[in-house]
């Protein structure tokens, strides 16, 4: 299909799932997550050669949340390699996104680096890469990699998560008395609610990704991750992208995906290109309602997948 081709599909996909806009409910266990507007919409498409196209508010930022795990974990793949996954695995967890009790069987080992546990690690891992700045370097990165250099933190959503976050700290502190963390947990829980809090629109985050799509290559033509760093991220995130519904996902899509509960979905379709839809209602998973409609119609009018 023809990149001319590109602005269409997204206006025949804003068409098709036009019904499902507004349905769900938005992230409202996180109050400054409560107030967004449940009837927004948008998706970008970013291809390998830098093109973008857009339909809706695909230019708005939001708050990313667990999308951002995607880039810390390509990050610690690229500063420290295999050794990451002597502390985390790769299955999918089947449990909700947040669960003790898994935690707790598998003697602090998270199941995955997309659940909570999982990314915790992962950010632990990178404070020890960086010299303690895990989050100031996944900013850079996204601003390098997006093109835009006003992407940021927001700072009430990251001191909102802090102040209702005792999930995530029992967590921490669990893995912790196994030694799986290195780093002081209140070190940790800082960068990983400053990571979840980036604000980025679907445009930005589909051109941030675009690495994922070109093997590993980032935007400059320098060489980020190997090959098989990207085709291991990509991999990672069909199983385990869409919390506890990643078969549904993989059955529906058939793509490597990503969803946050700040209503994003970032969709990779490698030596193609990378999508993100954005739309807050969220399913009882943590899904973005629109978003994942809006993924089945990509792939459907495309006919594209990696099966």
């Amino acid at each position: 299909m023809e990149t001319a081709d590109y602005q269409r599909i997204l206006e025949d996909v804003a068409h098709e799932v036009a019904g499902t806009v507004g349905r769900g409910r938005v992230a409202d266990y996180i109050p400054a997550l409560a107030a967004v507007d449940p009837e927004s919409f948008g998706i970008a498409l970013a291809d390998v050669d830098g093109g973008v196209y857009g339909v809706g508010q695909w230019q708005q930022p939001f708050s990313v949340q667990s999308i951002s795990k995607t880039f810390t974990l390509a990050l610690a793949l690229a500063r420290g390699g295999e050794s990451l996954w002597k502390r985390v695995g790769r299955e999918p967890s089947g449990n909700p996104f947040n669960s003790l009790l898994q935690l707790e069987l598998e003697n602090g080992i998270p199941r995955n680096p997309f659940i909570n546990a999982g990314a915790l690690v992962v950010t632990d891992e990178l404070l020890s890469l960086t010299g303690g700045d895990a989050s100031g370097v996944l900013l850079d990165f996204l601003r390098e990699e997006s093109g835009n250099d006003t992407v940021d933190f927001d700072r009430v959503v990251a001191a909102s998560e802090a102040d209702h976050g005792h999930r995530n700290a029992a967590l921490s502190h669990f893995m912790a008395g196994y030694g799986n963390l290195v780093n002081p947990v209140e070190t940790v829980l800082e960068h990983y609610f400053r990571q979840c809090s980036v604000a980025m629109s679907c445009q930005d985050l589909a051109l941030a990704a675009t690495f994922l799509a070109r093997h590993g290559v980032r935007r400059d033509g320098g060489r980020f991750l190997t090959r098989s760093g990207a085709k291991q991220i990509n991999a990672v995130m069909l199983t385990c992208g869409t919390y506890d519904a990643a078969g549904e996902f993989a059955y529906r899509v058939g793509l490597p995906g990503k969803s946050g509960v700040g209503g994003g979905i970032l969709v990779v379709i490698p030596q193609r290109c990378t999508l993100c839809v954005w739309g807050p209602g969220l399913d009882e998973r943590g899904n973005s309602v629109v978003g994942m409609a809006a993924m089945d119609s990509f792939t459907t009018i495309t006919g594209w997948s990696i099966f």
